[in-house]
């Protein structure tokens, strides 16, 4: 019978070399919790660049008669452990790799254990994050280096290269306590430590992260800038410009540091777009235009429609054609195959610019006429034609009356005038010819007569007064110094541009505008022919007419220091007469509302328009993610601040119809 194999352990406290196969994990480990994927991830990618820098500590494994199996249990290093096993599988290392261990078999395993995760402590971030620069600027290693070395990602290295270098003032109001590790990372936005100290100074009660990082970019321009947008970061950096940009946050992009260079760059396009119009469409003159100028004082031109040639005719019925055949052929598939995906496209562009064609502007009026190439909003180019400087407008202008004023026109708020007054008519210059012969006192005293007589049979007539009013409205908004109305009602004109920029720009702003402009076609050329216009209208236009110009002179936009309360009230008497819904015109966004208001303001909207449960799950989080999710949640709700709410009305003026205007418009348009 052979004698058993006797296994020698080593003395406790012995450092010896043990193969990695050989190692278990103790199940008298403390740490019960399995290390996460990461932290294995780190100590591989640590103990390939240095090795293991501390000894593992282990304990042998007995079997049931207390005999030494050859194992021995990981009390201290299991991480270690499971890193040296994930080079195996990576084949970096064998699986009898040796590993330095140190035998305990004095001390109680788990005691150890618990004693190794419980009485250290971790290094101050701070500490950390000046190590990392310290070794990105004296060993020169870049981050991919770093992230391999300490197996993290290169995108966790950069932010804590940029934590690193932080102001050393600012660094230390860290570590005493006095900054958070939040307003911290707000200051590192910029690696200038003169502006995040300067930017600290500034710093009075409120010190909020936001408040941090808006201060430390009130002179950039961010990326989502639609001066940004319309030149392009490419083309920016192409041309010299420097990006700022948030390690720690979404930053769309980041800040353009450069404002002079973007702005440079901006009037420089705008310019070429400019020029490519005026060669394209024979414009007198196009202007390049940040933002629309609402006091140029010109009169504006409206196309008129007019017949497509032969050629176009033909052209569109084709494209017509081929688009309704294969509109019939896919009408039941589910999803278009890419190429005829990309023929409807061409279809529709093709039509929609041939249908273009039946609008035309006068050609006297391009030939004097001119354009503003302005930049919208959201970055793209927007194109205002039709306008006539006044020096341009009238070639007998010095046969005009002195009196003839220009009336102010206000484009966005639909104050475009079209034409100008027309020569008088035969019946007005017998008049004048009479006048000719009575003294400017006795002209006066009968044309007084005349007013009261007006008056008075006039106010018997509310159907004749409605053309009276739709007549003189239209005169003022429509045309320029014509001065043709006879009633003292002048339309006063509210910009709202100048209160909520972009505003142009949203659908109903867009409505509003194709709205005015169906009108402004159909106005007769001569402001003489205006009354007849009127007059011949049938009565739902004519009151479609009336409401439109009506509705120009509303202005119920609320100053800090306004003092109507009165016609504040009205206004809000006015919204439950015509039952208005601010739903359809109007949408809470992070640009629109919840982005400009407070965290409590964007709670409050949550827990109004979808629950409390709901505005409990967001108010952990930082202003911007809050404002972001709001969005999502009240993009399916009807909810409105109180500001645009219409209180129910049980007076309700007359119920809107929805006809009414619509089909002449609609005739206009065509």
């Amino acid at each position: 019978m052979s004698a058993k194999h006797v296994e020698i352990i080593p003395a406790s406290g012995t450092e010896v070399l043990i193969p990695l196969n050989k190692l278990k994990k103790s199940p008298n480990n403390a740490r019960k919790t399995p290390h996460s994927e990461a932290a294995i991830e780190g100590y591989a990618a640590s103990i390939a660049a240095k090795g293991i820098l501390q000894n593992l500590v282990v304990e042998p494994e007995l079997d049931g008669e207390g005999a030494a199996t050859g194992f021995y249990l990981v009390t201290i290093g299991e991480g270690r452990r499971l890193a040296q096993l994930l080079r195996v599988k990576r084949k970096e290392i064998k699986k009898t790799e040796p590993i330095r261990c140190i035998i305990d078999t004095a001390n109680d395993p788990h005691e150890i254990s618990l004693d190794e995760n419980v009485t250290r402590e971790n290094m101050h971030p701070a500490d950390q994050f000046e190590a990392f620069r310290k070794l990105a600027d004296e060993r020169g290693y870049g981050a991919e280096e770093i992230a391999v070395r300490f197996g993290v990602t290169p995108h966790v290295v950069r932010q804590r290269l940029r934590l690193g270098a932080v102001s050393p003032k600012l660094m230390q109001l860290y570590r005493a306590g006095d900054l958070t590790l939040e307003q911290l990372i707000a200051f590192a936005i910029t690696d200038d430590q003169a502006r995040q100290e300067s930017v600290y100074e500034r710093l009075s009660y409120d010190r909020d992260a936001c408040t941090i990082r808006r201060l430390l970019t009130e002179t950039h321009v961010a990326a989502t800038d639609r001066r940004a947008r319309f030149v392009g970061l490419e083309a920016y950096i192409e041309a010299g410009g420097a990006i700022l940009r948030d390690l720690f946050t979404e930053d769309r992009g980041g800040y353009l540091e450069d404002l002079a260079l973007l702005d440079l760059l901006v009037t420089a396009r705008l310019g070429r777009e400019a020029d490519a119009l005026r060669a394209a469409e024979g414009w007198k003159w196009t202007e390049p235009r940040l933002d629309f100028p609402h006091a140029h004082g010109m009169r504006r031109t409206y196309p008129h429609p007019v017949e497509l040639s032969a050629e176009d005719q033909t052209a569109l019925q084709i494209a017509q054609s081929e688009f309704d055949e294969l509109t019939e052929q896919h009408q039941t598939a589910e999803e278009l195959p890419d190429e005829v995906d990309a023929r409807f496209g061409e279809l529709e562009t093709q039509i929609e610019q041939l249908e273009a064609k039946r609008q035309a502007y006068d050609p006297g009026d391009v030939a004097r006429g001119g354009a503003f190439v302005i930049l919208n909003h959201d970055g793209t180019v927007r194109i205002e034609r039709g306008f006539i400087r006044p020096e341009d407008d009238n070639p007998h202008a010095e046969a005009e009356p002195e009196g003839d004023a220009r009336a102010p026109d206000e484009e966005g708020e639909g104050g475009d005038q079209t034409t100008r007054d027309g020569e008088g008519g035969e019946g007005e210059n017998e008049e004048e010819e009479e006048e000719q012969k009575l003294s400017d006192t006795l002209v006066g005293d009968l044309t007084a007569h005349r007013t009261l007589g007006l008056r008075l049979n006039l106010s018997e007539q509310p159907d004749v007064a409605i053309v009276a009013i739709t007549h003189a409205l239209a005169a003022q908004i429509f045309y320029v110094g014509a001065n043709a109305h006879v009633v003292g009602i002048q339309p006063v004109k509210t910009d709202l541009a100048t209160h909520a920029a972009g505003i142009e720009d949203t659908p109903a702003g867009r409505e509003w505008s194709d709205r005015h402009a169906n009108w402004a076609r159909q106005m007769p050329r001569d402001v003489a022919r205006l009354w007849d216009f009127v007059v011949e209208l049938d009565h739902d236009s004519r009151m479609a007419l009336f409401a439109h110009c009506t509705a120009l002179t509303i202005n119920a936009v609320k100053l800090r220091f306004d003092l109507r309360p009165r016609a504040l009230a009205a206004a809000g008497r006015l919204a439950g007469a015509v039952a208005l819904d601010m739903t359809g015109y109007w949408r809470p966004t992070v640009p629109s509302f919840l982005g400009r208001v407070t965290k409590a303001v964007i709670l409050e909207a949550v827990r109004e328009g979808v629950s409390e449960e709901a505005a409990e799950r967001l108010s952990g989080m930082k202003k911007a993610e809050m404002a972001a999710a709001a969005e999502q949640l009240l993009a399916a709700t009807d909810w409105l601040p109180p500001l645009l709410r219409t209180a129910k009305s049980e007076h309700q003026v007359g119920a809107p119809n929805e006809t009414q205007g619509h089909d002449f418009c609609s005739q206009a348009a065509e």
